[in-house]
């Protein structure tokens, strides 16, 4: 069984902790960098980026963080995490990890109150997602080698990136757990390819 660390700074840590024993993994939260050497895979949850990074930066979190892609095991970015990995943020000058070689716009569906749920069909994963958006990002552009993985209205909310997997709503809000269980296998096959 693999691990996977849901990262504990901010965020809804509690319901990403539900989804990954929903789709057969081990949960931890990881509130000190060398928990992350003990996992397999890190889910970077929702919240707000700018307060993500504050705490990041204050708990020393970077390079261990930079380790851990180093190390070529996968990271799930959602809503604001997704923003952490992005290479390119609209409107700021550098990024925060700057791993997944998208561009991503913060708050592109509103505010809070622009709250609202959509069906997706997400290539690969699942048809008729119900995803819940919450002050979501949406990814502008994505690299030649990022996979489009949904779109909604026109707009990329879904898309993978080699180990990187980022979607802008919030999967851990809903009980359907098909795109929690897409991670849990890409940390199972890129586990595997550590011990071949």
């Amino acid at each position: 069984m693999v691990k996977i660390g849901v990262l504990g700074l901010q965020g809804a840590v509690r319901e990403h902790v539900h989804s990954i024993e929903s789709s057969g993994a081990e949960a931890v939260v990881v509130k000190k960098q060398e928990q992350l050497q003990e996992i397999d895979g890190l889910i970077i949850p929702g919240g707000e980026s700018t307060t993500m990074r504050k705490l990041i930066d204050r708990y020393e979190f970077m390079e261990p963080l930079k380790a851990f892609v180093e190390a070529g095991k996968p990271m799930f970015g959602t809503c604001a995490g997704l923003i952490i990995l992005a290479k390119q943020i609209v409107g700021y000058d550098t990024p925060h990890l700057g791993v997944m070689d998208v561009t991503v716009e913060r708050n592109s569906f509103g505010r809070q109150k622009e709250s609202f749920e959509a069906d997706l069909d997400i290539a690969n994963v699942a048809e008729n997602y119900n995803a819940v958006f919450i002050r979501a990002p949406h990814i502008v552009e994505a690299g030649e080698d990022v996979e489009v993985l949904a779109k909604h209205n026109g707009r990329i909310v879904a898309a993978r990136h080699g180990q990187f997997l980022g979607c802008s709503f919030h999967p851990e809000l809903t009980d359907d757990h098909r795109l929690t269980g897409y991670f849990v296998k890409m940390v199972e096959e890129a586990k595997s390819k550590q011990f071949v």
